[in-house]
């Protein structure tokens, strides 16, 4: 290669893709209806992305230097490598087309399903609230450069104008996020097709060259986890061969590898001594290379693009420090560069777009806009010395200072109670002695049904809350529509003939939100959208002092719930972690200290329900297996204080009173001890997107408690059919004990519309009445 372009002072890793508004997310939904075309879903996506160039040139990142990373997706960047490498499941080879190539509509399909097709499993992108679709190799799978989209991408920002850096997922990270095809053998390994799949790469890297890329980015954060199952000497090795290819390719452009979420540790010398230009390491979350032996002599000849700017929340920061700590890096490498730690998707797209956050706490924060802001004050700062931008970094301390001095940041109620607990308060009864007193108040049959707990948000649920917001519907008026959503839903779930009832939440905007607006040391924002999977977008509230509950927040719907039906009714409460996994949380203290303030709130809404009659109540953690730290080292203690949260909150109840939990699109065996000793008594878990992965975990590992593993993978619009779901309670069935089994969805129905939730509730109770049939059991139907 010929010396290659410098890299850009300052950049980022990637932006929010959705648009401002969600227009990315609105027109996706209008292709899936049928009420736009293919292209002009393609002439939106472009408009978008020619906005964000315009933006992030504006912002000050460079319009011809490669600082613009290319990142855009439709739907899911590890799909897209999917489909750039053409990973295709055999089940779905009738939507190739002749070239070789997938449209959008077959795009989309492997991510939602079609027909009798399962759509691609989805799980958690690390340690983040973002989902990805995972691939599916085997032997049988045949790479090939089946879609150029990142080179036309390339193509269309050069002819606005743009140098930008074309992005993709790296192979290593790609084959150790892939699960083996149905038609692998046992044993077998994704990575093991790596020699495969090099190819490919290489035939990218030479395209986008040939098309005047300077530098192309590539993603490997999967070599910052010990979550991985994969040996970590095969993973280097991996790592090593990977780099060594396609360093040493006779044409491509310079190679920029990150490694996002964390520190690479012992991949930072393999990667430091691989052929590449540049390397990216996550300084927020991570370790400088100084805390690894014997580098400097490694780095001497790369660019070392420093992550000091947090990708993946949204505070202001320490600006100095960041600054300082970029500046130890210079004796390490060749040049030193500016870098946000992630990719920006984590965030919304600006603070500007806020108007009631009020100017205190907008003074403290830092979206993705302004991120790029500190991104160009810090590359200055490294270029210039700090004089250059002395203003800045004391307007961020400033902030700093006003934030920690702040009414309500810290509450000396709250600190005195959590001060206070003793091993008491987080342990209840045996579990044998709940389950008698539980039998004896509920009366349940054996395979007992019910639902996650929310039901279809439709239009008329969405508009009132809307009016309601704007002042146009009155509180008495929108609670009385509440009221009559959750008698359809009660008596729908009635006919249907489930067991345990829920309200259906047609109050709640969102499972965390809800619980945000109506707790002390939350804000909530208007348009902080972030992507969490697909075209679902959610706004994460911004937690920032201490946490307290003012008064009851879910009694009156769950007892209304309840007077319309003598079945059960759920109450339904987020969790602590989950509160924390998809909030904003405050960084000025330990995790565990906000999570145990959160469980004490829950505690006493927990406490209220049970006095008013609720004898059920459900507290969600889907969130569990995302924030379990990705080092070895660091996972004890998360476990200890995330499980020690959720006991906290449910441990005041009576025996009579059932604590159920949810679980959801994670890895679970991982934690599946950690599910145990959150002492649930019934725990209801995803499980048909993964065809009942989790079973096999249950039975190698042991699990006592009650068991809802999941029938009916909501996130497909698929209606799953009676056969289809005997056969999923079977596969449960043969591995954990009848007394043991709920049946359920694999999650909430917010996002589903009813006919499809009718018709697949139906299903699941006719599914479940044949088995019912089968084992004998004398239950009444």
């Amino acid at each position: 290669m010929s010396t290659p372009a410098p890299f850009p002072s300052g950049t980022i890793l990637g932006y929010p893709r959705i648009g401002r508004r969600r227009e990315l997310k609105k027109a996706v939904e209008a292709f899936w209806a049928g009420s736009i075309s293919a292209d002009e879903l393609e002439t939106t996506a472009a408009g978008l992305r020619a906005a964000t160039r315009e933006r992030l040139a504006g912002l000050g990142l460079g319009r011809t230097d490669s600082a613009i990373p290319e990142s855009f997706s439709f739907y899911d960047q590890v799909l897209d490598t999917a489909v750039t490498v053409g990973a295709v499941p055999t089940r779905f080879a009738s939507l190739i087309q002749a070239d070789g190539t997938l449209d959008l509509a077959g795009y989309f399909t492997l991510a939602r399903g079609e027909g009798s097709s399962l759509p691609l499993e989805m799980t958690k992108w690390f340690d983040s609230n973002y989902h990805y679709l995972v691939p599916e190799i085997g032997p049988e799978t045949v790479f090939s450069l089946a879609s150029d989209r990142i080179v036309r991408t390339f193509d269309e920002a050069r002819a606005a104008g743009f140098l930008t850096r074309p992005v993709i997922v790296g192979p290593v990270t790609f084959l150790l996020l892939s699960k083996p095809s149905d038609a692998a053998p046992a044993g077998f390994s994704p990575l093991s097709r790596l020699d495969d799949l090099l190819p490919v790469y290489a035939t990218l890297l030479d395209r986008l060259s040939a098309a005047g890329a300077e530098w192309v980015q590539i993603d490997e954060p999967a070599l910052v986890s010990q979550s991985i199952d994969t040996p970590r000497a095969e993973t280097l090795g991996a790592t090593r061969f990977s780099y060594e290819t396609l360093g040493r390719l006779a044409r491509r452009p310079s190679i920029f590898v990150s490694a996002p979420y964390g520190s690479l540790d012992d991949a930072l010398p393999v990667l430091a001594a691989a052929p590449i230009e540049a390397l990216g390491l996550d300084l927020v979350r991570g370790a400088a290379p100084d805390a690894t032996p014997n580098l400097v002599a490694d780095l001497t000849d790369k660019t070392l693009v420093a992550g000091v700017v947090d990708g993946h929340n949204i505070w202001r920061g320490d600006l100095g420090a960041a600054l300082e700590r970029a500046e130890g890096l210079r004796a390490l490498a060749a040049r030193v560069t500016i870098s946000t730690s992630t990719s920006l998707l984590h965030v919304p797209h600006s603070v500007a777009d806020e108007s009631a956050l009020g100017v205190e706490l907008t003074s403290w924060l830092a979206f993705a806009d302004e991120k790029i802001t500190q991104v160009a004050v810090l590359a200055r700062g490294l270029r210039e010395g700090r004089a250059a931008v002395a203003v800045e970094l004391t307007a961020a301390s400033d902030a700093l200072a006003a934030r920690a001095a702040a009414p309500g940041v810290t509450s000396a109620p709250v600190r005195a109670r959590t001060a206070a607990l003793t091993l008491a308060d987080f342990s209840r009864g045996t579990y044998e002695a709940r389950l008698a007193a539980q039998d004896e108040a509920l009366a349940l049959p054996v395979l007992p049904t019910t639902t996650i707990g929310s039901f279809p948000q439709t239009s008329e649920i969405r508009r009132a809350r809307a009016r309601t917001v704007r002042g146009t519907l009155l509180a008495e008026e929108y609670r009385q529509l509440m009221r009559a959503e959750i008698a359809r839903v009660v008596t729908l779930q009635e006919e249907i003939g489930l067991d345990v009832l829920v309200h259906g939440e047609p109050e709640r905007n969102d499972m965390v939100q809800y619980f945000a607006e109506n707790l002390d040391g939350f804000a909530v924002t208007e348009n902080g959208w972030v992507q969490s999977y697909g075209s679902r977008c959610t706004r994460p509230s911004i937690l920032w002092g201490d946490v307290s509950r003012p008064a009851p927040i879910t009694v009156d719907w769950a007892t209304y719930a309840q007077s319309l039906t003598a079945k059960p009714v759920k109450g339904m409460l987020t969790g602590p972690v989950t509160i924390l996994a998809w909030s904003f949380v405050r960084d000025d203290q330990p995790l565990g200290d906000t999570a145990r303030q959160i469980a004490l709130a829950l505690r006493d809404e927990i406490g209220d329900l049970e006095a008013a009659g609720i004898g059920i109540v459900q507290v969600d953690e889907p969130a569990l297996r995302e924030l379990l730290p990705l080092k070895t080292k660091d996972q004890a203690d998360y476990l200890d204080w995330s499980v020690g949260s959720f006991r906290l909150a449910t441990a005041g109840v009576t025996d009579a009173t059932q604590i159920h939990t949810h679980l959801c699109y994670s890895e679970f065996g991982v934690v599946l001890e950690a599910i145990r000793n959150l002492d649930a008594d019934v725990t209801s878990i995803e499980a048909a997107r993964s065809r009942m992965d989790v079973v096999r975990d249950i039975r190698s590992q042991g699990f006592d408690h009650g068991i809802g593993p999941g029938v009916w993978d909501i996130h497909s619009p698929r209606v799953p059919s009676v056969q289809e779901l005997v056969g999923l309670l079977d596969t449960a069935l043969e591995s954990i004990p009848t007394r043991q089994v709920w049946v359920n969805p694999d999650c909430g129905l917010k996002t589903r519309g009813y006919t499809e939730t009718v018709e697949s509730l139906q299903n699941m109770m006719a599914a479940t009445r044949s088995v019912r049939a089968r084992l004998g059991a004398s239950v009444s139907a």
